[in-house]
């Protein structure tokens, strides 16, 4: 329910309170918005059709699920929260809404929380998911 209400004011916070800078810092922060949000858009969306008839609502892997680890999972544990978190920070710097940027941050710390609770039922299902984690960024690609 957290995570509604989240998206709700991330999706409504920027109309809504929107335009704290302006000039050249709002060109600047637009093109960075729109810029994370297409990457965002691509990195969840990827993430979707990855896992396939894994894809579950709850964090708790499905019974038969299979590990995905090739697509956007090859580069992320979890595209599709990395994907909806840049999303929900481009739009807070395309909305110039530092309201958004908080919501965007606070979804930021239930996806952190949401996705230790599910690498724990991972990890009790897939013993490789172990390794796999020690070369695979949670929400963004680890900087080699």
């Amino acid at each position: 329910m957290l995570q509604v209400l989240l998206f709700a004011g991330v999706a409504l916070g920027g109309a809504a309170a929107g335009g704290a800078w302006s000039g050249p810092v709002a060109i600047l922060t637009s093109a960075l918005g729109l810029g994370l949000m297409a990457l965002g858009a691509l990195l969840a969306g990827r993430g979707l059709l990855d896992l396939g008839r894994n894809l579950t609502p709850l964090p708790h892997p499905r019974d038969g699920a299979q590990l995905v680890g090739s697509g956007a999972y090859r580069l992320v544990r979890h595209p599709i929260y990395g994907g909806l978190i840049a999303l929900a920070f481009g739009w807070g710097l395309l909305t110039a809404s530092p309201l958004v940027l908080v919501m965007a941050l606070l979804l930021a710390g239930l996806f952190q929380l949401k996705s230790r609770r599910e690498e724990a039922w991972l990890l009790e299902r897939f013993p490789e998911y172990a390794s796999y984690m020690l070369v695979t960024g949670r929400f963004f690609p680890r900087l080699r």
